[in-house]
């Protein structure tokens, strides 16, 4: 069997993977309501916001973390957000442990030892 092949049968097992699975799933039910997807929308804002006075300043800023926190009681009230948020961090593992075991067997120095 060639390497194609063997590509093509992971891409049709990922098809079938529980996280990719729930993923699409709760994405999909996200999109479909407007006040979901904006919730989404302005927590992605306000982690980048954090994100960006993190790497600036060192640590962001007190208003920022409220800011986070209340939308984050928020997203834990919508069903449909919280179940996409959860998903979409596993996915994230999934594929980041994916990422790695192709990388090893390419090069070590494709992978990232922290």
């Amino acid at each position: 069997m060639n390497i194609y092949d063997k590509v093509h049968e992971l891409a049709n097992e990922l098809k079938e993977c529980e996280e990719v699975k729930n993923f699409k799933k709760y994405k999909k039910a996200v999109e479909a309501k407007e006040s979901s997807k904006k919730m989404v929308e302005d927590f992605r804002k306000v982690q980048l916001q954090a994100y960006s006075e993190q790497m600036e300043k060192g640590a962001a800023s007190q208003e920022t973390m409220e800011k986070l926190e209340n939308i984050g009681k928020i997203i834990s009230m919508d069903l449909d957000v919280s179940n996409y948020m959860q998903a979409e961090v596993k996915f994230g593992v999934l594929w980041e442990d994916i990422i790695k075991i192709l990388g090893k067997a390419v090069d070590d120095d494709f992978v990232d030892h922290k």
